[in-house]
């Protein structure tokens, strides 16, 4: 049928390009207008893309040039789109989403995010590295428990035996969690990585349930059948003793006691609160973890003697050089990450070589960047929050001296005197030395699943309307961690129910008293009285405004007789006087 000259023409191309659930065809622009943009908006790519097996690595952030961006949450995932459903770029990828919640800047620049969460922008590439192989890792599974059922034979060994079946159990748990269990918040360097940490958790926290339902003699040498050398009493190590700096009757060596003090011990302490300040992300939280942590040491030194310390050990190596070079270099790699720039291509869409090895190195940063805003004095829920949050990573962070959520707002003062000594109580009742490789692997278990629990409690405190719950996570951190302080209780009651000095016990009750009296007056007297004020000065301003709305005078009544105006002041006002 002819058209007329202002006929408009619709291609079948167009029509598909415009149709509703399809992104609208590349516009071309004013080139002044493109340099502004540093995202254009390019044509979405075909969903029919390559996937490998569904699961749950197939939500990598690697990307490919001119794809959609898409946020983490919707790579894979039950509740977002199908893997590879593209998003237009330009839209930021957030790191860790709540489910449900909108995609990246869909709606003005910030929108779907936290002021204090940082932009990404991913050009959504979903290469092999990225995604799932649940069926890979079955068929090798398969093969190897082939191989050691029908082509091994079994040791006659039953020690041996056994070791090798709990091995083999844990390792095929680990198999499934990997490929199987819920991602957490973090994603880099792979998310099959913070997965794996999850389940050396439960391992962890069952391994702990076991030694807590033995008999201390057998737990203890229930230890010789990890290590032979364990379940022997160890000796004790006064680091007190000869507390002179300068020690003139020391001919060769006056600064003996320095250096004794420079031990190994010194650069772990250093990367130990260096991490922590990573987890925290907070200076004021850190350096009052740091000072009261060398409080405890001096009020519990009469338990564990290892904790006599000489005063510049405490306040000198530990809270300025140790703790505090570790929290200032923290800090600063904390501004670095708040300011760096969280935008992702794949690695062979970047035609240098050095820009390859660029993008290799930051793979082990993170996706994104979320600022912690704490602000304890804010509400009640917050402050009891806090308190808690102190106890979890003072105990995940505590150095490995020789030995002697958040948290549901329900944490008191007192659990966390005693949470807070979990490190070095456990090593003392279990005969674990120092040096073992046990107290390196804790603690390194602890620097891995640290962080994560401390985003989880992060999330569940600031933002609770999207998570409802607590992580998963920080759930088994709050357990291993009662755990842990059941098993110090249960394996030595004696230490433990040595009183505190007299003015030791003093100071803790005053303190406490302070801490507990400001809490009351924050949360509960300075609330009501400022409300209180508040009403008074609405009823005293509501009753001014009736005054002058109902022709009544300041003291309630209308003007009578007295308060007519006089013959010169009416004049002046410009009224006839009254008769």
């Amino acid at each position: 049928m002819p058209r007329g000259p202002g006929a408009r023409t619709t291609s079948p191309t167009t029509h598909r390009l415009s149709s509703p659930g399809r992104p609208p065809p590349l516009r071309s622009r004013d080139p002044a207008e493109r340099a502004r943009d540093p995202f254009p908006t390019l044509p979405a790519p075909s969903a029919a893309r390559s996937r490998g097996d569904s699961g749950a690595w197939g939500r990598g952030p690697e990307e490919r040039l001119g794809r959609g961006a898409m946020r983490r949450g919707e790579r894979g995932g039950a509740d977002g789109q199908r893997p590879g459903s593209p998003v237009p770029v330009g839209k930021a990828s957030l790191e860790e989403p709540p489910d449900g919640a909108p995609a990246g800047r869909a709606g003005g620049p910030g929108a779907g995010r936290r002021s204090n969460e940082s932009e990404v922008y991913d050009d959504g590439t979903n290469t092999f590295f990225w995604r799932a192989h649940t069926l890979t890792v079955l068929f090798i599974l398969t093969c190897v428990l082939g191989y050691v059922t029908l082509l091994e034979e079994t040791p006659r060994d039953t020690a041996y035996n056994t070791k090798r079946g709990i091995v083999a159990s844990i390792l095929v748990f680990l198999c499934f969690g990997v490929t199987q269990a819920k991602d957490g918040p973090f994603s880099r360097p792979h998310p099959a990585y913070w997965r794996f940490w999850l389940c050396v958790s439960v391992v962890y926290e069952l391994f702990l349930i076991f030694i807590l339902f033995q008999t201390v003699q057998d737990g203890r040498q229930f230890l010789k059948y990890v290590d032979p050398r364990l379940g022997v009493p160890l000796p004790e190590r006064d680091y007190g003793g000869n507390c002179l700096i300068y020690d003139p009757d020391n001919k060769t060596d006056p600064f003996h006691n320095v250096w004794d003090k420079l031990d190994g011990f010194v650069p772990a302490h250093f990367i130990g609160w260096y991490l922590k300040t990573l987890m925290i992300r907070d200076w004021w939280m850190c350096t009052i973890v740091s000072v009261v942590f060398e409080f405890l040491e001096y009020s519990l030194e009469h338990q564990l003697p290892n904790f006599s310390e000489c005063w510049w050990d405490h306040w000198i190596m530990d809270v300025l050089v140790c703790n505090g070079l570790g929290i200032y270099c923290g800090m600063k790699t904390l501004e670095w990450l708040s300011l760096k720039t969280y935008k992702w291509q794949g690695l062979w869409n970047i035609p240098t070589y050095k820009g390859k090895m660029k993008r290799i190195a930051f793979q082990f940063t993170p996706y994104s960047w979320v600022r912690f805003e704490w602000k304890p004095a804010s509400s009640l829920r917050r402050w009891l929050a806090v308190c808690g949050i102190v106890l979890v990573v003072r105990l995940a962070a505590s150095r490995a001296r020789p030995p002697g959520t958040g948290l549901t707002p329900t944490l008191l003062c007192p659990q966390f005197l005693l949470a807070e000594l979990n490190t070095f109580y456990l090593k003392f009742v279990l005969w674990l030395p120092p040096e073992h490789c046990l107290v390196l692997l804790r603690l390194v278990f602890f620097v891995n699943v640290g962080g994560v629990a401390m985003r989880e409690i992060y999330d569940f405190m600031d933002d609770p309307k999207p998570h409802k719950k607590l992580g998963q996570q920080a759930w088994l951190v709050a357990a291993i961690t009662v755990t842990e302080l059941l098993i110090v209780v249960k394996y030595d009651p004696q230490t433990l129910t040595l009183s505190l000095p007299f003015y030791i016990s003093q100071c803790w009750t005053l303190g406490s008293v302070l801490a507990l009296t400001w809490t009351v007056w924050r949360f509960f007297l300075r609330d009501i009285t400022l409300r209180y004020k508040e009403t008074r000065r609405q009823k005293q301003r509501s009753r001014a405004d009736g005054s002058v709305d109902g022709g009544v005078d300041g003291h309630g009544h209308p003007p009578g007789p007295d308060d007519s105006l006089g013959p010169e002041e009416a004049a002046r006002e410009g009224v006839p006087a009254p008769n």
